[in-house]
């Protein structure tokens, strides 16, 4: 069975440790030669950025996200033995591992670290698909005869030196397509490498649960789980026509990925539409000063990213979901673009204004669209505003010296609201 040693990047005939520099860390499958289609996932990436950059917190529990109102962005390996999972309220999270670290977001060091790491993709194949900082699909087919190796050593190569040179680890999932790709980079994470072949595919996924399933949420999990249908193998018994029938255009989707066929291919085009932040509220709240401290924040963050990405947006989002999960969504659209938290704080406070405060509110979230490059931000100036250029030389100023001297060296009022 063809092997490929992760760390020396050795082919061999078979084998579990590499003959050439005896690591055990192996890779072993009969369709390894030929598969091109991967889906690359960082370990716990914000929380491994945090470890690499302030080593003092490499052998502690260690959480990425907002104060006790808050809930976790992400979380070490260490938390998450402990039951600490993404989006758990923060409070919860502090029970379950009292002794973790909590760090607030970095977001312009996360974005050049997945700069970085998309460099990297880049030396393999120009069909890289980002979904997020932190993952990406990639398309190597045809790149063997250009690197000298198949694709399946160049992954490891691109693992190897991520970990090498930036400090950082990623999970890889090797297929024939998106969908598997996807599945197969969770199998064994952290650093982990897994395939799925073509003549494995309906084995592999007839025992799992139907929530791997793409667009399978809680209210489609509830509704396939009233049909009787928990496993792949449970939703292989129904034909199309009748998942059709009963589930409407998700029916189509579920009788495709259940046979593990996904025609849809590595679209490096893809473009970011939207950047947005929110925050579940441990208790249902309209106080209006705790919400105005936290549309400030997430406009903050939200602002951070639209900088550390090099955009701007022209049209604000207000997210609001009452206490009974009635959601609320207003939208504004400035006269031009902006990256600034000030300019997207009165946006949002104005919708929220607006709204009539028909809490209480269970959540609260902030968003930019509409984006354009950054060279587009903030051109015009608003003349019934004559302090909006003052303010934004103050953000720019302050922006400078966050990045030299932390996150915490400047902090607004507003943002200790609530």
């Amino acid at each position: 069975m063809p092997a490929l040693c992760r760390d020396c990047l050795t082919q061999f005939p078979t084998g579990a440790r590499c003959p050439a520099c005896r690591s055990p860390r192996v890779v072993a499958h009969p369709e390894l030669g030929d598969l091109s289609i991967a889906h690359m996932d960082c370990d716990a990436f914000y929380a491994s950025v945090e470890k690499r950059d302030n080593p003092a917190l490499r052998d502690l529990p260690l959480i990425v996200g907002g104060g006790t109102r808050g809930v976790v962005s992400t979380c070490c390996y260490l938390a998450r033995i402990r039951g600490v999972r993404s989006a758990m309220p923060m409070f919860q999270a502090l029970k379950l591992c009292p002794q973790a670290v909590v760090v607030k977001p970095r977001m312009s060091a996360y974005a050049e670290a997945s700069r970085a790491i998309r460099a990297l993709m880049a030396a393999l194949t120009p069909a890289i698909e980002p979904l997020s900082l932190d993952e990406a699909f990639l398309d190597l087919t045809g790149t063997e005869r250009l690197h000298g190796a198949p694709p399946a050593v160049m992954l490891a190569r691109l693992t190897r030196d991520m970990e090498v040179q930036l400090g950082l680890t990623g999970s890889i999932g090797l297929s024939h397509n998106k969908f598997l790709a996807k599945i197969a980079s969770d199998l064994d994470k952290p650093r982990g490498y897994s395939v799925v072949g073509r003549a494995q595919t309906a084995d592999f996924l007839r025992p799992l649960p139907v929530r791997i399933l793409w667009g399978v949420g809680t209210a489609t999990q509830s509704a396939l789980d009233q049909a009787g249908i928990r496993t792949i193998a449970d939703l292989l018994r129904w034909e199309r026509a009748d998942l059709t029938a009963r589930f409407g255009q998700m029916g189509e989707r579920l009788h495709s990925l259940a046979r593990g066929q996904d025609s849809r291919r590595v679209n490096r085009d893809e473009k970011l539409k939207s950047i947005s932040k929110e925050t579940t509220f441990f208790e249902d709240t309209s106080d209006t000063d705790l919400l105005d401290g936290h549309i400030w924040r997430l406009s903050e963050q939200v602002a951070d990213r639209a900088k550390a990405k090099q955009l701007s947006g022209r049209t604000v989002t207000l997210k609001l979901k009452r206490g009974d999960f009635q959601l609320l969504t207003r939208r504004l659209t400035l006269s031009d673009p902006t990256q600034l938290t000030d300019r997207i704080y009165r946006a949002a406070a104005d919708l929220l204004a607006g709204s009539g405060n028909r809490g209480p509110f269970r959540l609260i979230g902030v968003g930019i669209s509409d984006l354009a490059p950054q060279d587009q931000a903030d051109l015009s100036r608003d003349l019934l505003d004559p302090q909006a250029p003052m303010r934004a030389a103050a953000e720019r100023a302050a922006d400078a010296i966050r990045e030299r001297f932390g996150s915490k060296a400047i902090i607004k009022g507003r943002a200790l609201k609530g």
